[in-house]
Formats: structure tokens, sequence, C-alpha cells
């Protein structure tokens, strides 16, 4: 795609939210927050990979180390994404809204702490992007920063993720909410570099056979830990709980978790069990395209439902939203790159 026609879809993108921020502010912050969780996977899974490729080895990391590499960068975006779903905040969380009632999690999901909380997420994601950005070409030291890195990542992505999309119901908790979202963004991000390989050159067959059975292994650790929050849910059968899977079963939302389960774990699972399909660009491409586009889908389906009967307005708003920061992670890379030479400066 060339930079002129990325620059007008960017244009497009950015004019159809803000539109939409103007004359329905609520649906826009409720598009912006189902954008910015499915935009923040790249980066962030991104520099997950990283760091389990430089504690792993392996033939897949280095096949795709350049387009990683670039996903982490992107994280420098994050700021500018954040600035709207802040502003919009208090539209989205009943916990956030004057006059709301007192709930028992009051002293975790109040303004201030969310905010406390926001900052210091932000802050730690740029600060392992900048040292994974400077150690980026020496292995050693990429090695070395991967186990406090991953950590780090898992924790703030976890409770970065249950402040955003699990709070939008203050009632509800899962224990397995964060650790869900950690392997849908892995899934993501590879099925991204995958197919940026893919599409950029003839890949090295060895290396797409494990880059395909790393998407199966995440695609089954989605599946599982998806399935077991809802088997847990249904044999506690606490309203709290069963109230926060009823409206995404309602109105239409059943055949979207049915397109989620299609496009998220059968298309890509049983394509990738087959060890001839693992040796196929066009087997493995398929795989990841229909991943993302069940991540994509399962966002929306966490997201949307709690707006209510706008899920209509939200969904395009929704698409407007995810253009506009996709194309701005694509027309980055000359921005990234000068910050790049300033942190390995």
């Amino acid at each position: 795609m060339s930079r002129i026609l990325l620059i007008l879809v960017c244009a497009m993108g950015y004019a159809g939210a803000f539109l939409g921020w103007a004359l329905a502010p609520g649906s826009f912050g409720f598009a912006w927050l189902t954008a910015l969780s499915i935009w923040i996977a790249w980066p962030l899974g991104a520099m997950a990979l990283m760091l389990i490729h430089a504690l792993t080895g392996g033939r897949w990391g280095k096949a795709v180390h350049g387009v990683l590499a670039a996903g982490v960068r992107s994280v420098f975006l994050a700021p500018l994404f954040v600035v709207p779903y802040a502003l919009t905040a208090n539209l989205v969380y009943p916990w956030l809204q004057s006059g709301a009632p007192q709930f028992d999690n009051a002293p975790y999901l109040n303004g201030p702490a969310f905010v406390l909380r926001g900052v210091i997420y932000l802050l730690i994601w740029l600060i392992l992007a900048v040292l994974v950005t400077r150690a980026n070409d020496d292995a050693k030291e990429l090695a070395g920063l991967a186990p406090a890195g991953l950590i780090l990542l898992a924790l703030t992505t976890t409770f970065a993720v249950i402040d955003a999309v699990m709070s939008l119901d203050p009632t509800f908790a899962s224990s397995l909410f964060g650790l869900g979202f950690i392997s849908e963004i892995g899934a993501l991000a590879l099925s991204a570099a995958t197919l940026a390989l893919i599409f950029s050159s003839s890949p090295d067959l060895e290396a797409l056979r494990q880059l395909a059975r790393l998407l199966l292994a995440l695609v089954m650790l989605w599946s599982y830990l998806a399935l077991m929050q809802l088997i847990i849910v249904w044999q506690s059968d606490l309203p709290h709980e069963v109230a926060w899977y009823l409206p995404r079963w309602r109105q239409g939302w059943g055949v979207i978790a049915g397109l989620i389960v299609l496009t998220h774990f059968v298309a890509p699972f049983f394509t990738l069990l087959s060890a001839k399909a693992q040796h196929s660009s066009k087997a493995v491409g398929f795989a990841a395209a229909s991943t993302i586009v069940g991540g994509i889908l399962h966002q929306f389906w966490l997201v949307a439902p709690a707006a209510g009967a706008r899920s209509g307005v939200i969904s395009l708003l929704t698409i407007s939203a995810l253009l506009a920061m996709a194309c701005t992670s694509a027309l980055a890379p000359r921005l990234t790159k000068r910050i790049r030479t300033w942190v390995e400066a």
C-alpha cells in the first residue's frame, strides 16, 4: 500500500472516529476502548515474543525478528492512543460515573487509583520497549533482560486488562481473565508477524513449521482458558458472574460468540494439526489470518455488549478507530527509527 493511500485511509479513520466522538461520545468511548485493546496486542505481544525467543532460541524468532522489533517500537504510540480513552473513560465505566452505587471493590476501582495504575503500566511498557530496543542486536543482553521483562510484562498486562475490560462490569471477577488476554495478544502478534513474513518473502520451511506449531500452542492455550472460565462460571452459578455472560449471549451476540469459536479456535486448530499444512505458506497464512479475525471479534464481543443497544454505531466507530491506529502504526517506522537511534545512543 502506497504511503499516500495509507495517509488517506488514516485520515478517514480519524475523521470517522472523531466525528463519532462529537456526535455520540459514549459510543465513541466503547469503540475506542475496543480498538485500543486490539491494537495493543501488537506491541505487547511482539515484546513478549522477542523476550521468549531470547530465552528459548529457535529459527522462528530469527525469521520474524525484524517485524517483532518494529512491533516493539510501536509501543511509543501508546500514549497518543490512550488520550481519547482517558478522556471518555467516565462515559464507559459505571464506577467512574457520578451518582454510581458504591461497589465493594471501590478502594481499587476509583478514579485516582485508575489513573495512577494506568500511568504505571504505560511507563513500564515504555521503559521495557527502550531496553528491548537497545538490546535488539545483542542476544546475550536480551536474554539477561528477558526473565524480569516477561514477569513485568505479564503482571502489567494482566492488571491493565482487568482495569480496562473486566471492570466494565465492576461486580465480575475472574482469575483467568488476564491469562486469557496474555495468550490472545501472543497469538495475535505471532499471527501478524507470520503473515508479514509470508507476504514479504519465501519463508524458510523449518522456521514456518516452528511458527505454525507455536501458533497452534497459543491458540490451544487461549481456547483452554476461555473454556475453563466458562465452565467455572457455569458450575458456580453465581448471579454476579452469570450476569457478565448474559448480555454477551443475547441480541445476536451468541452468533458472534459462535464466529469467535470458529475463527479463533476451530479453523486454526484443525488447519495446523496437519504436519503437511505446517510447511505450507497458504495453510499457515490462513490459520494466522483466521486467528486475527477471531481476536478482533473477541475483543469486540468483550467490550461492546456492555454499551447496551448501541452496538451498531460502536462497530462502525471501532472500524474507524482501528483503521486510524493501524495506519498510524504503518506510517510510524520513520518516527520509531529516530526513537531507536535516540535510545541506542
